[in-house]
């Protein structure tokens, strides 16, 4: 067995999850809130990220120094991001430990002050992570792919934001907005290690068991209309040209057995060294140096893409020869040989990555948070046997819709 779960829900409302793990020296910790970017008004674009920042820059009894000490003071390390459906921040701490990362990161949760000597600065600091991400192409790429596969939507947008909104938001601002996100019916805290459950519960309870529900933030959907746009184009000074190609998809609501198919079908074309599109354009054709592919689901709907750093010259060759690759798949269905080579590394790779604490965290915070329920690790791995060569060929014709195709360059300012 890989990792068993157990999932409760506090009178609040609020979710907590246990994966118990006797044989390891450390503990996980992480509290997952339903607030993303795609959940952001127009004029609040980015605050979700820019609060996931100032979670760590002090609370009404701590200082940011004091909240780095308490954990790193013990040999643990913490961190956290932002999605497009969710903000997690979590710590991974020795197991004797709980009770410090708990304490700190529920205070974190619960008392942000955002004081404004902190928010001035973290503010410059998001400008300049949003300013580096614009430095970089590929970066740029997949933005501007993100924008054309769900135009009017902020699903499309850039998770940090951008400068106009940040620039107008205040303390206050980011304060009222936590009131209305940071909520525990929202909430979803996952222990994952070495632990004591009764200890753990009774720890949680006493944070967090107290707080008034509230009521989880809502988004827009993305409908049928408009389609994608199917062309975008940016000019930076580069020598490369990159390519992000995707299409619209499917969500995360759709059934197991057409999600593994997709996630197969992902595996077999572009994630790995010997997938299709890195065979075809890097390893026979020598178009570029680097060509992968990614599959994410939301709420609603999807995205796959593909992205490739190329030469100027041969760009249009190289995205001839992946949409040969598209045609292939679509028109034959894989064979037993590759459909077992990519089966293996899909079930090798999940069960090394679930003998990490941090990964199991992860996973089961991930599925509670989007399903409401715990999925077991043993379901995944059976899901994946179950795919034949006739789901991948389906899902492959339903993913790679023209009406549904983006393509989205960055090349070389003309001289």
């Amino acid at each position: 067995m890989l990792a068993k779960a157990s999932l409760e829900t506090l009178k609040n409302g609020l979710k907590l999850v246990l994966v118990p793990d006797d044989h390891v020296e450390s503990v996980c910790f992480g509290i997952f809130v339903a607030s993303g970017s795609r959940h952001e008004a127009p004029a609040l674009a980015g605050i979700s990220h820019f609060i996931e920042h100032m979670l760590f820059k002090g609370t009404a009894t701590r200082s940011a120094l004091e909240i780095s000490q308490s954990i790193e003071g013990r040999g643990g390390n913490f961190n956290a991001y932002t999605s497009e459906e969710s903000t997690c921040f979590f710590a991974h701490m020795p197991y004797d430990s709980l009770a410090t990362a708990v304490d700190i990161l529920s205070d974190m949760y619960t008392r942000a002050a955002i004081p404004n000597d902190e928010f001035a600065r973290e503010r410059n600091v998001v400008l300049e992570e949003i300013k580096m991400y614009a430095d970089e192409p590929d970066s740029v790429a997949s933005e501007n792919l993100s924008r054309a596969l769900f135009p009017g939507n902020a699903l499309g947008l850039p998770i940090s934001g951008g400068a106009a909104t940040l620039e107008k938001m205040t303390p206050a601002t980011l304060r009222r907005y936590i009131r209305r996100a940071y909520v525990p019916r929202a909430t979803c805290v996952v222990v994952a290690g070495r632990f004591d459950a009764a200890q753990a519960r009774a720890l949680v309870e006493e944070a967090l068991g107290g707080l008034a529900g509230g009521a989880p933030l809502g988004f827009e959907k993305v409908r049928a209309r408009p389609r994608p746009v199917r062309e975008v184009r940016a000019e930076r000074d580069i020598q490369q040209v990159q390519l992000a190609l995707g299409f619209r998809m499917f969500g995360v609501h759709e059934s197991l057995r057409r999600k593994t198919a997709a996630n197969v079908f992902d595996c077999l074309m572009g994630r790995t060294m010997s997938s299709r599109l890195f065979q075809s354009v890097r390893e026979k054709k020598g178009l570029s140096y680097d060509i992968r592919s990614q599959l994410q689901f939301f709420d609603d709907v999807g995205g796959w893409a593909v992205t490739a750093g190329l030469d100027s010259a041969r760009a249009q060759q190289a995205l001839e020869t992946i949409e040969k690759e598209f045609a292939r798949i679509k028109a034959k269905k894989p064979s037993s040989a590759e459909m077992r080579r990519t089966k293996d590394f899909l079930l090798g790779n999940f069960r090394i990555g679930m003998e990490n604490q941090r990964a199991r965290m992860f996973f089961f915070g991930n599925a509670v948070q989007t399903y409401g329920r715990v999925i077991s690790p043993e379901t995944i791995l059976e899901a994946v046997e179950a795919v034949t060569a006739n789901d991948v060929l389906s899902v492959a014709n339903d993913i790679l819709r023209e009406d549904m195709m983006s393509v989205s360059w960055v090349t070389p300012k003309a001289k």
